[in-house]
């Protein structure tokens, strides 16, 4: 399906919004990633694929279906799987109804390591991201950044 042609130039305005989003999603991202790396071993990656096993069903997903969850494509995907299941945080297994299919499970390894890096994450975001609004600018703010995912 081809794109839709460009009818106008960006205003000053929406380009400066635009900029903003990206340097603050940039820093928050390097910052949130730099303070997981130093206190565990775990990058922002990696924190994120094994949230997603811990919140699906038997802590269980199929490749295709993390790749989704987390916007990695499926070789970025395969390749952070192969480097948790290294440091044991998970193991990958054929999927019981399609013997091509494989499944990513998290271990009781992954779940303590999840469960140790949270504090340093989520510590993180509140004092990067959360501690800088107010609750209704919060609520504002996931209320517009809705729009862009829907």
């Amino acid at each position: 399906m081809a794109e839709p042609a460009v009818t106008r130039r960006l205003t000053g305005s929406e380009m400066d919004a635009w900029r903003s989003f990206l340097r603050a999603h940039a820093r928050l991202s390097r910052v949130l990633e730099s303070e997981l790396v130093a206190k565990h071993p775990l990058s922002l990656g990696g924190y994120d694929v094994l949230v997603q096993l811990a919140e699906a069903p038997d802590r269980r997903l199929r490749m295709a279906e993390l790749a989704d969850a987390v916007l990695l494509s499926r070789s970025g995907v395969t390749r952070l799987v192969d480097r948790l299941e290294m440091a044991g945080m998970v193991t990958r297994e054929r999927f019981e109804s399609d013997g091509r299919g494989v499944v990513a499970v998290l271990t009781t390894k992954g779940v303590d390591t999840l469960r140790e890096a949270a504090r340093t994450h989520l510590a993180g975001v509140m004092r990067h991201f959360v501690e800088h609004f107010e609750p209704d600018e919060l609520t504002e703010f996931g209320a517009l950044c809705s729009r862009l995912t829907d």
